[in-house]
């Protein structure tokens, strides 16, 4: 007689971390992460019963500095409110805001083919000034405050201007900087090699540099760490699906289709950047 009660097989729940990182989902641009849609995952991954680990299936190139750490606070607070291990097995990347979110783990595996580090920020954006003039169309702006036209696309770029981004962008650095060296300590080895350029490695190669700490994949190190009789339950955010209307072929909402496809390509961008 099979009595669900007296069950004690560990359960190990498995959280996809899988997407850019945006602080809103958008159906065409594939699927994304958001400190909102992940907070009842989590909530449910650490609140199994019988729960032995979570592990984070990660597979991001990254994107808001903002949300990656909201999302990794939130997964340190849990762990340490439930005193469960926590372990990243990254996928096909974890790199910029991906890499940030696997430091909220308390191990980091990868695969040797893995993409790790990007330990940067970046902003990208175009000029549309000359194009506009070329359609001989006229930009009317009227402000209240001499810096609500920051990198304003449609004027040219203002040295002041790039030189104000440049600053946040280096404290948002120090913040991602501070968070890798208070999150993995001794184990980073930054005299073989500096880490916090930007550039990124393999699994194998990010290994050496003390930026993972083993190679392996989730399953394998389910059974190492768990016993084989280890039950996994796997947890998600769910993908957003695409309007009806988009479904159909008519969208009533042309805003939405040009936020949803420049979405999209800043989503490309991000994987593309890392090779990907």
């Amino acid at each position: 007689m099979n009595l669900p009660f007296l069950d004690r097989t560990p359960r190990v729940a498995v959280v996809r971390l899988q997407g850019v990182i945006a602080p809103r989902a958008n159906g065409l641009a594939g699927p994304t992460l958001a400190a909102a849609a992940l907070d009842p995952v989590l909530e449910r991954a650490f609140g199994l019963k019988r729960l032995a680990g979570v592990m984070l299936a990660i597979n991001s190139p990254g994107g808001s500095p903002a949300q990656s750490s909201l999302i990794a606070a939130r997964i340190r607070q849990l762990a340490e409110k439930k005193k469960v291990p926590v372990i990243a097995c990254v996928e096909d990347a974890a790199a910029s805001g991906g890499y940030w979110l696997a430091c909220a783990a308390d191990e980091i595996i990868a695969d040797p083919t893995s993409i790790i580090g990007s330990i940067g920020v970046i902003s990208a954006g175009f000029g549309f000034e000359e194009a506009i003039a070329r359609l001989g169309i006229e930009r009317r702006l009227v402000t209240a405050g001499e810096d609500k036209s920051f990198l304003d696309p449609f004027r040219p770029a203002d040295p002041a201007q790039q030189e104000r981004l440049r600053a946040l962008m280096e404290g948002l650095h120090r913040e991602f900087i501070g968070w890798v060296e208070s999150r993995r300590g001794s184990r980073l080895r930054p005299n073989a090699e500096p880490l916090f350029t930007g550039r990124f490695w393999t699994g194998r190669r990010a290994l050496e540099l003390g930026l993972v700490d083993g190679l392996g994949d989730l399953r394998g190190e389910v059974t190492r760490r768990f016993g084989e009789k280890a039950r996994i339950i796997p947890l998600g955010a769910r993908r957003p699906r695409l309007p009806w209307r988009l479904l159909s072929g008519v969208s009533l909402d042309p805003a939405a289709v040009v936020d949803g496809a420049l979405t999209a390509v800043e989503a490309r961008a991000a994987w593309n950047r890392i090779g990907l």
